[in-house]
């Protein structure tokens, strides 16, 4: 049974991941390597739980359910049943991480990747026992978003995915098990697809790039939020599809690289909110006020979904 939870690097997503793992009652260590990761960390922690009360989300108990910092590895994993990688996506990176932790922790403990979309076949080669090694993908905002993709490796053992999923479910998550180790697994397949067509009908002048974010989130966002793709064919009809995508898939983008547009922007170091340019231009005030204003509709979406209203 999974207890003690090390998460290896901190970044973005690690203290809202903490944070929910510990108000489903599991014990949690925070390792990072940059002490400056650690101190940023303590503050976004604190955000997410301040989330988490607003999703009525609390421990089981008062004695459980805790956050620990620090920045010796080896303190990070002693004693933990599951560690989640949590690097940079760069798999040697991620492998420098592996043979760090590969003496330290017993050949049972499992060892999960919230890598967004690396094969876990080719990070399993880099450790020991790769059976027990699997994805364990979160969504960002990981403290808001209810839901894990679980993927296996060529090499991994159905009882490790088997436990993880029912880690998730057991803290009130909702595991979803990736069946084939694709790049990308599923969710980033699906938004990437979303993601090269919105910049190509941006990039030829179909669209402003205002309202094309108007028209996904009031118009496919808006509906996809309440019934999936799968659901959604089967209520506009199979033969509506069947009629539009006949002419309609032919003139979608089906680009293998990377837009101009993309690559323009980051050769400039205009890489979005981090970098106060992107798509869009942003003072360091309206950062604060999008990030506050994320937070607080997917918790009311969510509360909807959810039917709490």
């Amino acid at each position: 049974m999974i207890r003690n939870i090390a998460i290896i690097g901190l970044g973005t997503m690690g203290p809202g991941m903490a944070a929910r793992l510990a108000r489903g009652g599991l014990q949690v260590v925070a390792y990072d390597v940059a002490p400056a990761a650690i101190e940023r960390a303590r503050s976004m922690l604190s955000a997410a739980e301040t989330v988490l009360d607003a999703l009525d989300i609390a421990s089981p108990s008062a004695d459980v359910g805790m956050v620990r910092f620090t920045d010796d590895i080896g303190d990070a994993v002693s004693g933990a049943d599951l560690v989640i990688e949590n690097v940079p996506e760069n798999i040697s990176v991620k492998a420098e991480v592996y043979r760090s932790i590969d003496g330290l922790i017993g050949f049972d403990t499992i060892v999960a990747s919230d890598t967004s979309g690396i094969p876990i076949t080719k990070l399993q080669a880099h450790i020991s026992h790769p059976e027990r090694m699997v994805g364990m993908h979160w969504s960002n905002p990981p403290h808001i978003i209810p839901m894990i993709e679980v993927i296996g490796g060529e090499r991994t053992a159905p009882q490790t995915v088997a436990t993880i999923r029912e880690l998730i479910r057991s803290i009130g998550l909702l595991p979803v098990v990736v069946k084939k180790d694709v790049p990308g697994f599923v969710e980033n397949r699906v938004l990437y697809a979303l993601l090269r067509e919105a910049v190509d009908l941006v990039e030829r002048g179909v669209i402003d790039p205002e309202d094309l974010d108007t028209c996904v989130s009031w118009g496919i966002g808006y509906k996809i939020a309440v019934i999936g793709p799968m659901a959604l064919l089967d209520m506009a009809g199979l033969d509506i599809y069947k009629s539009v995508s006949s002419f309609l898939n032919a003139d979608l983008s089906n680009r293998d690289d990377v837009a101009p547009v993309v690559l323009e922007k980051t050769k400039a170091s205009k890489l979005g909110i981090k970098s106060g340019e992107g798509m869009f231009s942003y003072t360091p005030e309206q950062i604060k006020a999008l990030q506050g204003e994320r937070a607080r509709k997917l918790v009311a979406v969510r509360r909807i979904l959810e039917g709490r209203g």
